[in-house]
């Protein structure tokens, strides 16, 4: 719940401010919380919304791959600069040797030793990573420790 407070302490320093980018990009967090809310029947705990902040980081990433292949800068830009907003509320991204760290650790914890198992391992890893590192970064590396047993 406190990150949502957050979220909205922000939201609302930018409308005093008159901060247009950071007003809209809040707007469109706290409408997406809301609407989680809303389809989950109760208030969202800090995970879930840490989950809906990447969710939405990875939609400006994906927008911005293809502003560039249609030649926009002025939308590269835009989307980069709402990730900047929205980064201000996500942990520190774990480095990729903590995350290797951590990969290993839980590979040992449960016994994982080919390819087949990583969906055991991504089980266990996910829950420890807590924003930390994304699903795709932490896939990738789970995967090449286990190839490389």
């Amino acid at each position: 719940m406190k990150l949502k407070n957050e979220i909205q302490t922000a939201l609302t320093a930018a409308m005093k401010a008159r901060d247009e980018d950071t007003k809209r990009t809040l707007r469109l967090v706290m409408s997406a919380i809301k609407l989680s809310e809303i389809e989950e029947r109760g208030e969202l705990d800090t995970s879930r919304i840490l989950s809906i902040l990447q969710k939405e980081v990875k939609t400006r990433e994906d927008s911005i791959q293809e502003a560039r292949q249609a030649g926009r800068e002025d939308l590269v830009k835009t989307a980069e600069r709402e990730i900047e907003i929205l980064n201000q509320f996500l942990p520190k991204q774990m480095a990729a040797d903590e995350l290797s760290v951590l990969a290993k650790q839980v590979i040992e914890e449960t016994g994982a030793t080919s390819i087949k198992d990583m969906g055991i391992v991504m089980k266990n890893l996910m829950p420890k990573l807590e924003g930390r590192a994304s699903g795709q970064d932490a896939s990738k590396t789970v995967r090449d420790l286990l190839q490389n047993n």
